[in-house]
């Protein structure tokens, strides 16, 4: 079971960033080697941290695969390339964001991938829409349950987008 936030903030070609979002999801069920079991509701978010940016666009697919974890991140990257994704300054304003939150049970701290997700835990913007496609999910790593996590970042600016 792998764990997928997915996020956008820029219009792609014209496109609201919600539109990108869809369009990504159906990419990632195209994707060989990745089944989508389930897709979180979207949710709007203010940028973490405050930049004056456009609110985000946020979401958590959950799917099985039979690629490893780097061949995954590989994937994901060339998925954020085709959609316009830029990499300049960290936090910036994007197109879109795919970042691996969960890999099964794997905990791993390498230069190049951390799982679980080094900042999943201290983020709505992540765990609200976990929670929808994984209620009962705790963290590999510190053996915390969700709701325990979502009480920390209940503070947090974020809101159901109504579809």
């Amino acid at each position: 079971m792998v764990l997928i936030a997915v996020g956008a903030n820029l219009p792609l070609g014209g496109q609201e960033a919600l539109t990108t979002c869809h369009k990504v999801v159906e990419t990632l069920r195209a994707l060989p080697g990745l089944h989508v079991i389930g897709v979180s509701r979207w949710y709007e978010s203010a940028p973490v941290p405050p930049s004056g940016q456009p609110p985000y666009i946020n979401g958590v697919i959950r799917a099985t695969t039979t690629l490893t974890p780097d061949a995954l991140l590989a994937a994901l990257q060339q998925v954020e390339l085709d959609f316009g994704r830029e990499r300049s300054v960290r936090n910036a304003a994007r197109t879109l964001d795919l970042d691996i939150i969960a890999f099964d049970a794997l905990c791993q701290n390498l230069p190049h991938l951390t799982l679980p997700h080094p900042r999943a835990h201290e983020r709505a913007f992540v765990l609200l829409p976990l929670r929808d496609v994984m209620p009962d999910w705790v963290h590999p790593a510190t053996g915390q349950r969700l709701e325990a996590m979502l009480a920390q970042v209940a503070g947090q600016e974020i809101r159901q987008i109504q579809e």
